[in-house]
């Protein structure tokens, strides 16, 4: 049986995605449009959630003056909708990929939440999200919310879901951790701010998420971009390498990841099948340029693509 599941995300916005085959800075850049798509960290593991057949509530803020966006992709996608309206516009993030894969973000500033929409909001959320079996919280912070009290609000919804994947930067990342969540996603460069040192090597990774696990962190998963992902918990510590392929975009694929890490926790697949599943959808989105899987037998070929490890067998039988 399916579980119930929710995801917040408080800045969510929409995103400009274009094309060139090299930026020249501080000159004009023509530039290929791909797309202009209602999004952000969250609502992009709810497309991948929802395409694999799972229902999804979503969350969060969302500004007065531009909604109707992500309005309409609430309707069309069949999220049951929970977001607030406040004051202003959501924001809009120019992501540029060049033609030697290298992506280049601007991400302009939004709405600014007041103190009584978010005390409205945290409160009204301790109450609707008791109903959930898992909890993903992800994305930035929008101006206006404190990161004390968003710790806050997240250790008490550790009172009532077990299961909450939390997936953000910077410093809304580390104010998330205070909160003990059950699952986290950095990347490699979040992996090294977080324990304030570079981390050349897979062992060096391996030892600093160990680390943080051992501080409550039930599980961490590292994506490395083309080098595949680590799993670490408490028992296992698990590598996945994807095959070689196009990069049309990298836009959305740690999303895609988080994602297939919750349909695996919905569908209670073994540890193996997926963090094969949810390195498989990374690097599907990845080629394809798009959050979404069209075609499940390629999602099925990517699969069988993945190389899969426990990580001591690699370090004691094989290749790093």
């Amino acid at each position: 049986m399916n579980k119930h599941v929710a995801i917040i995300t408080f800045n969510p916005a929409y995103d400009l995605i274009g094309y060139t085959n090299k930026i020249h800075y501080g000159a004009m850049n023509s530039l290929t449009t791909t797309g202009l798509h209602a999004a952000g960290k969250g609502i992009n593991v709810a497309k991948i959630l929802k395409y694999l057949d799972i229902d999804i509530t979503v969350g969060g803020f969302l500004g007065k003056e531009n909604k109707d966006g992500f309005q309409k992709l609430f309707t069309t996608m069949n999220f049951y909708n929970y977001f607030k309206l406040v004051e202003g516009r959501t924001r809009v993030n120019v992501k540029v990929t060049e033609q030697n894969g290298a992506l280049t973000e601007f991400n302009f500033s939004g709405f600014t939440v007041t103190k009584q929409a978010w005390e409205t909001f945290s409160n009204d959320s301790l109450i609707w999200l008791k109903k959930f079996d898992i909890l993903c919280i992800s994305g930035s912070l929008p101006k206006g919310i404190r990161l004390s009290s968003f710790t806050q609000w997240m250790k008490k919804l550790n009172e009532c879901c077990p299961f909450i994947i939390f997936d953000s930067s910077q410093e809304t990342l580390v104010a998330g951790l205070e909160a003990r969540p059950w699952l986290i996603k950095p990347n490699h460069h979040e992996l090294e701010t977080l324990v304030g040192k570079k981390l050349p090597t897979i062992e060096d990774i391996v030892t600093s998420a160990r680390s943080i696990q051992k501080k409550g962190i039930t599980n961490v998963v590292v994506s490395l971009g083309s080098q595949g992902a680590i799993w670490v918990t408490a028992s296992e510590e698990w590598m996945a390498k994807p095959p070689s392929c196009h990069v049309v975009s990298t836009i959305g694929a740690g999303d895609a990841m988080v994602g297939g890490m919750i349909y695996g926790l919905c569908m209670n697949h073994s540890s193996e099948h997926t963090f094969r599943l949810a390195t498989a959808l990374s690097a599907l989105t990845v080629s394809q340029g798009s959050v979404e899987i069209s075609d499940r037998a390629k999602l099925d070929i990517m699969m069988a693509r993945i190389v899969l490890h426990p990580y001591q067998t690699m370090i004691t039988g094989e290749t790093q």
